[in-house]
């Protein structure tokens, strides 16, 4: 495990790829996606946290593009119910999902929540991962969102939560985000669906089952993160194999969104140094 530093300004002016629609088999009927592509080369798909979206990515994605090619998985995740609405659930949705879409493996992003899955895939189906990048991936220590949660919150108290993700909110959080969020956790089964995923997480604490992930993971981590601290960043160094923790200053819980520019260059050299990609 090694350990490097990295800064870097927001970019803007991105665009989002066309989507697509995809069903993917869940545990408790069909479950609707959105996958948006674009780029080419080695494959690389990238999962959302709880209250994130593919955009979320959209920096990122356009500055790895040219090297990479960019898979967004989008998942309702506040409109899963039943058995699908758990850490277990949506791991079985991707699953299904990579299974579907790929005959070899692929690199998984993940931030927070998405993290956690990532994660979770490559203890379950090693045989689809080949690298992983985690960035404020929960799985061992997390604030939850959701400690003081309303059943209808307001959004003042979305503002401030959400405000957290960041080191900077003031430049870096979207009203639409706050919006978005407001008219989902307004909704009773958009608000329980949020608890139930966050404390089915927490509760899958991944603790020594870590060592038995052998793909190389570059882990990427605000040091200012308050949602999952820094302590989380160098117990998952000190637990997976193959790590290396990449530390952005002046960056909260969403690297991608406060330091697009260093993500992309770190995903990219990252993925060029796995090799060839192969179908297996």
């Amino acid at each position: 495990m090694t350990q490097t530093g990295a800064t870097g300004q927001h970019a803007t002016g991105s665009q989002l790829t066309s989507g697509r629609d995809l069903t993917l088999r869940g545990r408790a009927g069909p479950v609707p996606a959105t996958v948006e592509e674009v780029g080419s080369g080695a494959a690389v798909v990238f999962l959302h946290g709880l209250v994130g979206l593919n955009e979320h990515w959209e920096e990122v994605v356009r500055l790895s593009e040219p090297s990479v090619r960019c898979i967004m998985l989008q998942v309702p995740l506040l409109d899963l119910r039943g058995e699908d609405c758990s850490i277990d659930g949506v791991t079985a949705l991707t699953i299904d999902f990579l299974e579907q879409s790929f005959d070899h493996p692929v690199v998984l992003v993940g931030n927070s929540f998405g993290g956690h899955v990532a994660l979770r895939v490559a203890l379950q189906r090693p045989d689809l991962v080949r690298g992983l990048v985690l960035a404020g991936s929960s799985g061992l220590i997390e604030k939850s969102m959701v400690s003081d949660i309303q059943l209808r919150p307001s959004r003042e108290w979305l503002e401030r939560k959400i405000g957290e993700l960041f080191y900077d909110p003031s430049t870096h959080m979207r009203r639409s985000d706050i919006e978005r969020a407001h008219q989902q956790l307004s909704e009773r089964g958009g608000a329980r669906a949020m608890v139930r995923l966050s404390r089915s997480a927490r509760k899958n604490h991944l603790g020594s089952r870590m060592s038995g992930i052998l793909a190389p993971t570059l882990l990427i981590w605000g040091k200012q993160d308050i949602v999952t601290p820094p302590e989380a960043a160098q117990q998952f160094a000190g637990m997976l194999p193959k790590s290396k923790l990449v530390w952005f200053d002046r960056c909260g819980h969403v690297p991608m969104m406060e330091h697009p520019e260093p993500f992309a260059r770190e995903l990219t050299e990252f993925v060029d140094s796995l090799g060839p990609e192969r179908a297996e």
